[in-house]
């Protein structure tokens, strides 16, 4: 499929925006479909691609500027100066924070018509906009357009990388049905690098862990525990040896044992995995809040729910001491001012930022 021909602006457009929210994991004929409706509808389209700046996962491989060339790569020149496209990074757990940067994104990039105000709209598939979802921007009108059935970005990714891990060609034939020729083009290319060797190593992982709870009676619904120990302006973390996750730092945590409580299997995490130089009885004094996080998608292992603990420790002249942790992972105070959310493993940049009040925006580019 080659790039769309030009669309022309409307003479009289009905909006003289149209906003269009989605992770494009990857793009597809589907969201291209509602792109087009757009350029049709509006003087100018907003393009927002979520989860930008998130480590790499199987739900999240592709970074955000790697989404956006794949976008650009599927309209010509005449359509791509219509089309602004923006990251816009998560805010889990907070919706309020979201739905401000979602407001401030838009305020800054729509253009004015003949000086005033523009008139907005928020454009998307049927099912893909709830109607949660739109009573989050009020101001704005909704636009829907009818879904292109059969394709799932979550359905490609699937097929993508179990197809490469067990040896079959997805990419060669079925993806030519949904993805656009420059995006296919795009995909396999990525398929060849380092980075996408590692999604597969995270793939295998993920069918064993599947395979292993596939006679269950139920979903497994896997509980864990995380700290958050902050002391002068520093976190603490540890940096994974291992995948899923290799090479990303992650707050200190882990699953419960059976007989445990949540309190006491963080304490636990903290001197055996971490073997952090702070007495007990200081820890526990120094515990500031508690909270679950609950977000489906928040694992790769599944439904995974995480109770994380806030220590605020007594700001010193001294960090406290660290020792070599077991397993291998490598724990270290790090600055709040150097937090990135790209390093860090799976939604413990969401933990912290929950529990210290980061901005939408910390340390994004």
């Amino acid at each position: 499929m080659v790039p769309t021909p030009a669309q022309t602006p409307p003479a009289y457009p009905d909006f003289d925006c149209l906003v269009f929210i989605g992770r494009f994991q990857p793009p597809h004929l589907g969201h291209l479909a509602v792109i087009r409706e757009a350029l049709k509808r509006a003087r100018q389209v907003i393009v927002l691609i979520g989860s930008a700046w998130q480590a790499r996962s199987l739900r999240n491989p592709w970074r955000f500027e790697e989404r956006r060339d794949m976008l650009r790569s599927a309209f010509d020149a005449t359509d791509n100066d219509r089309l602004e496209i923006e990251p816009l990074l998560d805010a889990l757990y907070n919706d309020d924070v979201w739905v401000r940067d979602v407001q401030r994104k838009v305020r800054d990039v729509a253009r004015p018509c003949h000086g005033k105000l523009p008139r907005i709209g928020l454009i998307g598939a049927s099912r893909g906009q709830s109607s949660y979802y739109l009573s989050l921007f009020p101001q704005w009108e909704s636009v829907s357009v009818p879904l292109v059935e059969g394709i799932s970005a979550s359905h490609i990714r699937e097929r993508l990388f179990h197809s490469r891990a067990s040896g079959d060609a997805y990419l060669a034939d079925d993806a030519e049905h949904d993805l656009p020729r420059p995006v296919h083009r795009a995909l396999s290319a990525f398929m060849a690098t380092s980075s996408c060797s590692q999604l597969l190593e995270e793939q295998h992982l993920l069918e064993q862990y599947r395979h292993a709870w596939a006679q269950a009676p139920y979903p497994p619904i896997f509980v864990t525990v995380n700290a958050v120990v902050v002391q002068s302006g520093h976190v603490l973390l540890v940096r994974r040896n291992a995948a899923p996750g290799k090479g990303l730092l992650a707050l200190p945590g882990g699953f419960i044992h059976p007989q445990e409580r949540l309190l006491d299997a963080c304490l636990r995490e903290l001197r055996e995995r971490v073997r952090l130089k702070v007495p007990e009885p200081v820890l526990k004094g120094s515990l500031r809040d508690q909270r679950l996080f609950d977000d489906p998608h928040r694992s790769w292992r599944g439904r995974t729910l995480a109770e994380a603990f806030y220590f605020a420790l007594r700001p010193e002249q001294q960090l406290p001491r660290l020792k070599p942790a077991r397993g291998g992972d490598q724990a270290r105070w790090v600055a709040l001012a150097d937090l990135e959310p790209e390093t860090l493993f799976e939604d413990h940049f969401f933990i912290i930022q929950n529990f210290l009040g980061l901005p939408a925006g910390w340390a994004s580019p």
